[in-house]
């Protein structure tokens, strides 16, 4: 029997400009939204696409591509914590290798360490893997057409979802331009006084169809979720704390005031509820995973490895722990060198000694419920917010605890710093623990061979470890973060490295009102509480928790259009439900909706770098000022029109033969 063309060459070649591309665009949106999109099913696609005339090629080779490509929706999560050392004031910008070194060694350590959890959390386990399932189908359809009786319409839809993620790029991308030259706005937005005595609040809409496409892929609970937490911030909160500053000024200024400094905090403590919840719920089935590895280890040792067939062939455990102590010599040497030059030198072994043992172990631990997480409810769904939030308050109590009475009080924000470098390294391995068992569930669905695919993801951690400095340091000089001294009024909302630097400020600063936090907590617990009445009801229904922090946490201008978003997919399923291929229907929506994610991102970028190098913050603009009103109707008018022919023709693209 001929030997499978699997991990090969060209393989990585497509995987590695695939992880270029989305992870640029991944970067941009996650700092514009503080949401990031998953890239294993475009990446698919695109592959597939671009491999169907190969006489050689196959469903393992293109799932390799996936793989690779999938680093980019996960390691640029890493944005969700390293931008907070340019929010503090620490950083200037990213430096390149050692942004990039935080980002690949803890992305490969988070592959190591999912390793061992492959045959409890995967093969052994009935956890579903929405976004693994639903990849490996996608590849299963794109190889059908290579078989001798192959399904005719099958073949038409897997040419289909190439036309999908192109034109929603395209679409998207077009009009991201068209505002860039401000004939369209980027929002519509109103702010006003409540009542007679100072009260604020308001609203605001993007024009994104990023956005809208994010609502598509979360779902209608979730953007339900979100709307709670939205009303919860602008229809109470705000104008509550508004009216308590007795405030002077625009209604904007007031409100947006009372949002910064009062409301994202009350999100934060919902944020931390939800997460402390989901991981108190993972206790027990985490164990059990660890549990069974053991014995699955026990089992091979005992001679029955060479048995095994190549669908569960894992990289070797001596070779898994050699790379992970070959990570820990640079990280150790990272954070001793950053102590140095903190000026936090007298107490250097002691940081290099316990933030190599809080890598080592807080990486160990998050890889088990990031990857559980992943598989309950898909990589895009893992509340990774909430275990930064938790990573970063261990890491700030952890250094108050053992360094900071010793320390002159100036040494508050280096220790600030310190803490958020650490956590950097260990989210970096979160995120993609968070991926790689997704991955591998989609492999063990085509009979892909695990090793290849964790080398595989390895590759993808590098590339992508690669890019990120280069991307976020231009995104930083072209707008600059909320919060940071270089911010602009495009300034990118970087709405989780904001938070994450908060709660460590507040931790070793002491200059955070806990009142905000533990209100919000409180918030949680009962959003908790009604959530999981919800569940034992069984219906579909369901008030996702860290939803709900997300609404309140984000701006409305993020947040409303991915509720219209979650609502217009939720309308676009039900009609595809009733058509004659409602799955492929269906499945086009999703594919249409991560073009329209990655067209705007990368335009994005593009405009970022043009920004930079003319040194004009409005390069593209046509028009004045005084057209700001006209752009309104006139974006608003367009973005609705653009909106209903994209989704009918996306529908008419899922009826096979041109069916009504």
């Amino acid at each position: 029997m001929a030997p499978q063309t699997e991990l090969t060459v060209r393989g990585v070649i497509i995987g590695v400009l695939i992880t270029l591309v989305f992870t640029a665009a991944n970067v941009y949106f996650g700092l514009e939204a503080g949401l990031t999109f998953a890239t294993s099913i475009p990446a698919a696609v695109i592959s597939m696409a671009l491999l169907r005339k190969v006489s050689d090629a196959t469903i393992q080779e293109n799932n390799i591509v996936q793989t690779i490509a999938s680093a980019a929706g996960c390691l640029s999560a890493i944005i969700f914590v390293l931008p907070g050392m340019v929010i503090v004031g620490w950083w200037a910008g990213f430096p390149y290798w050692e942004t990039a070194a935080i980002c690949g060694l803890g992305g490969i350590l988070g592959v190591m360490y999912s390793i061992p959890l492959r045959r409890a959390l995967v093969t052994n386990s009935n956890l579903p893997y929405p976004e693994g399932v639903a990849c490996a189908e996608v590849l299963k359809v794109g190889d059908s057409h290579r078989s001798a009786d192959a399904d005719p319409d099958a073949v038409e839809v897997a040419r289909s979802g190439f036309r999908a993620v192109v034109v929603g790029a395209l679409v998207s991308a077009g009009f991201a331009v068209v505002e860039a030259t401000k004939i369209f706005a980027k929002d519509v937005s109103a702010y006003f006084h409540v009542g007679s005595r100072g009260a604020a609040t308001g609203f605001d809409f993007s024009l994104s169809f990023a956005l809208l496409a994010v609502g598509h892929l979360v779902g209608l609970w979730v953007g339900v979720s979100m709307l709670l937490g939205t009303l919860i911030a602008w229809g109470w909160a705000v104008p509550h704390y508004t009216l308590l500053a007795h405030a002077t000024g625009s209604a904007a200024d007031i409100a947006g005031a009372a949002f910064g400094q009062k409301v994202r905090f009350l999100g934060a403590g919902t944020i931390a509820a939800a997460a402390i919840w989901t991981l108190l719920k993972l206790v027990k089935p985490v164990y059990s995973g660890l549990a069974d590895a053991m014995r699955s280890t026990k089992l091979r040792k005992s001679g029955q490895g060479g048995s095994l067939p190549r669908t569960e062939h894992d990289l070797p455990i001596g070779i898994v722990a050699l790379v992970t102590l070959v990570c820990m010599l640079p990280i150790a040497w990272l954070l001793g060198d950053f102590s140095v030059g903190a000026g936090l030198g007298s107490h250097m072994w002691l940081l290099v000694i316990g933030g190599v043992v809080f890598v080592a172990l807080m990486s160990f631990f998050v890889a088990a419920v990031c990857g559980y997480m992943a598989g309950l409810v898909g990589s895009s769904n893992s509340p990774l917010s909430g275990i930064g939030i938790l990573v970063i308050v261990i890491a700030s109590v952890l250094l108050a605890l053992s360094v900071q009475s010793s320390l002159p009080p100036e040494a508050g924000k280096a220790l600030v710093a310190f803490a958020l470098f650490a956590s950097s390294v260990v989210f970096a391995g979160a995120t993609i623990a968070n991926d790689n068992l997704q991955d591998l569930k989609t492999g063990q669905l085509v009979d892909a061979t695990p090793w290849k695919q964790q080398v595989a993801l390895v590759i993808g951690v590098i590339a992508g470890a690669l890019i990120i400095p280069f991307v976020m340091n231009m995104l930083n000089e072209a707008y600059g973060f909320v919060g940071a001294a270089n911010a602009t009024k495009d300034a990118l909302a970087a709405p989780q490295a904001g938070l994450i630097s908060a709660l460590a400020q507040g931790v070793l600063q002491h200059n955070i009102e806990w009142s905000l936090i533990w209100t919000g907590a409180g918030i949680g617990a009962a959003i908790i509480v009604v959530d999981e009445l919800l569940g034992l009801k069984g219906t579909s229904a369901r008030l996702p928790p860290l939803a709900v922090g997300l609404g309140i946490y984000l701006p409305s201008e993020i947040t409303l259009m991915i509720v219209v978003g979650a609502f217009v997919g939720w309308y676009f399923d039900r009609r595809a439900a009733r058509g004659p291929k409602p799955v492929a229907t269906k499945q086009l929506g999703v594919l249409m909706s991560s073009g329209l994610i990655v067209g705007e991102s990368i335009i994005g970028v593009v405009i970022a770098a043009i920004v930079v190098f003319s040194g004009d913050d409005r390069p593209l603009a046509l028009v004045g000022p005084g057209f700001e009103h006209a752009s309104v109707w006139v974006g608003g008018a367009a973005f609705i029109a653009v909106l209903v022919a994209l989704y009918m023709w996306v529908s008419r693209l899922g009826r096979p033969n041109g069916a009504s």
